[in-house]
């Protein structure tokens, strides 16, 4: 098992990879990425991945030198070689190189990254146990400045701020509102509350980052006769559910159980809770082989 990076081309070592320092997005966030998760020898959800990415480098404007379809196969390739049965692949794409704001006076060539690496957000207590989180003093980005529906390496700014705020309050995971006071999503993860048989996720249109397992989950869900809905949320759905999990593709599906010091229904991860945990590790094992 070896972590790798594949960059323009060219595959080497993780700790050996180099980059240029006027890439795009190193001196102004000009880039965007996925992350994707691998299950024994199998990468999770990389179809629905790779249609995010290049929904946004179209919208973007980048001049993308591989079709969908041939960066599917590089993944492909760089995962087998790199061997690692459970891991996280990290794509990057940024718009090119050069100094200066304007694109038109840099290299227009995109700079393409594949990692294969490893990657583990929260302990197997924090999953047995369920988060405590806190709500942020640090708002979404607003739709009308960056869709977040763009997973823009620039806009990352805000959740690195609200996950510190979290950390000095010695909590799980911070809680963003958008300017409205409403319940976007956390710094990493999005919310579900459930009451009884009924599970609300905050609606897009709320400056959610739209998440693949996010809609993994509802879709399990839904199949287990659960009515889902997206709704407009504050802080009050949350202190007034019986339960409440995030899900994202680092975290999968982990439970929340206070915020801002409150118990969250019994306080511990609820049954509707862990059952959606058992149903999405069930559905990891149906990946594409490498």
């Amino acid at each position: 098992m070896r972590k790798l990076v594949w960059l323009n081309g060219e595959l080497c070592a993780l700790e050996e990879a180099k980059t240029s320092v006027a890439d795009h997005a190193h001196l102004y966030g000009d880039g965007i990425f996925e992350g994707i998760r691998i299950y024994d020898g199998k990468v999770f959800k990389l179809d629905e991945h790779l249609d995010r990415l290049y929904h946004g480098i179209r919208m973007l404007g980048y001049q993308m030198p591989q079709t969908q379809e041939e960066l599917r196969g590089i993944i492909r390739d760089v995962c087998a070689k790199a061997a690692i049965p459970s891991g996280y692949i990290r794509l990057n794409v940024t718009r090119g190189t050069g100094l200066g704001l304007d694109p038109k006076h840099i290299d227009p060539r995109c700079n393409v990254m594949v990692m294969v690496s490893t990657l583990a957000l929260y302990p197997p207590e924090a999953y047995a146990n369920g988060l405590d989180v806190i709500t942020t003093s640090v708002r979404v980005i607003p739709a009308d400045s960056l869709d977040p529906r763009l997973k823009c390496i620039g806009r990352y700014a805000s959740n690195i701020l609200a996950k510190m705020e979290a950390n000095a309050r010695g909590a799980g995971e911070g809680l963003m509102l958008n300017h409205q006071g409403h319940i976007a999503e956390c710094t990493g993860d999005n919310l579900f509350v459930v009451q009884g048989r009924r599970i609300r996720t905050p609606h897009p249109a709320c400056g959610i980052l739209k998440g693949i397992t996010r809609d993994t989950v509802m879709s399990l869900a839904r199949a287990k006769g659960f009515e889902v809905t997206e709704d407009i949320l504050t802080p009050f759905d949350v202190f007034s559910a019986d339960e409440a999990f995030l899900t994202g593709t680092a975290a999968e599906v982990i439970p929340m159980v206070s915020l801002d010091g409150k118990q969250i229904g019994t306080g511990r991860p609820g049954p509707v809770t862990q059952e959606l945990m058992a149903a999405y590790k069930a559905e990891t094992g149906k990946g594409t082989a490498f």
